[in-house]
């Protein structure tokens, strides 16, 4: 199956829709990316758009599967994976963001399609509450990690792991408010739009320090960013993981002593 360009993004996402309406296989438009997130979309901006089809119902527009334009990007998907995709455990769980401000442009369900992505869009209690334990232990062990290689005198080596903690240090904050994580490209969007419920960790300060620690992993700097964060899991009643730790994360908190 062909699709032709027109002669603007806009144009092309109004023939393509027009044409996927008219497909009785297909039963939900969702837009995604940037074109859903204000004041994001520039001159070089497509449209992300997922096609969700009927269950075992042969539509030539599952050839479209990841077609992929200047124009038009297309994740071409049967309901049935739909319901499940970018969930916890699943191998594109890494999609669950893309979801979370999407809009419906076809739901053909009686408002099941909308009902799906509502799911998507927060965290469940119960997987929230999971979420921040998993990614809290992960953060404390990458932290260790680095700093006891700044104690040894590695500190190329705690540069890396510094690196490789602030993923984990945000995804606990987001998943203790149950938000989705966001992609790097909107982490200043959300934070300036929703922030994460104290000034610590508004945009303007949470910002430099993740910049900080990606230069060259501060060690202070790590410390700090640990101390809120250990606060602010304690407060949410995570303590089990944070203790599970004990004498270690003495290092995440004080300097070496001579």
């Amino acid at each position: 199956m062909h699709i032709a360009l027109g002669d603007t993004p806009d144009d092309t996402l109004a023939a393509f829709t027009a044409r996927a309406a008219a497909d009785p296989g297909v039963v939900g438009l969702v837009l995604s990316g940037s074109q859903v997130h204000e004041g994001m979309p520039t001159v070089h901006s497509d449209y992300d758009l997922h096609v969700i089809l009927r269950d075992q119902h042969a539509s030539p527009i599952a050839g479209l599967d990841w077609f992929r334009s200047a124009h038009l990007d297309l994740v071409v998907i049967e309901l049935a994976e739909f319901r499940t995709r970018g969930m916890p455990g699943r191998p594109d769980h890494f999609a669950r963001y893309s979801y979370v401000h999407a809009k419906v442009l076809l739901d053909r369900l009686d408002g099941a399609i909308a009902r799906i992505l509502d799911e998507k869009r927060t965290l469940g209690e119960t997987e929230a509450r999971a979420a921040v334990d998993g990614w809290l232990d992960a953060y404390v062990n990458q932290t260790y990690r680095s700093l006891k290689s700044y104690r040894d005198g590695r500190p190329d080596m705690g540069h890396l792991d510094a690196a490789e903690s602030v993923p984990y240090a945000l995804e606990v904050l987001f998943a203790l408010h149950r938000r989705v994580r966001p992609y790097n490209k909107y982490l200043r969007w959300e934070l300036e739009r929703q922030p994460l419920g104290e000034p610590r960790w508004d945009a303007s300060r949470l910002l430099p320090v993740v910049r900080r620690i990606l230069a060259d992993g501060d060690p202070p700097t790590q410390r700090a960013l640990f101390a809120g964060v250990e606060e602010t899991a304690r407060r949410a009643g995570h303590d089990r993981v944070l203790d599970s730790w004990g004498a270690d994360l003495e290092l995440l908190r004080h300097p070496r002593r001579p």
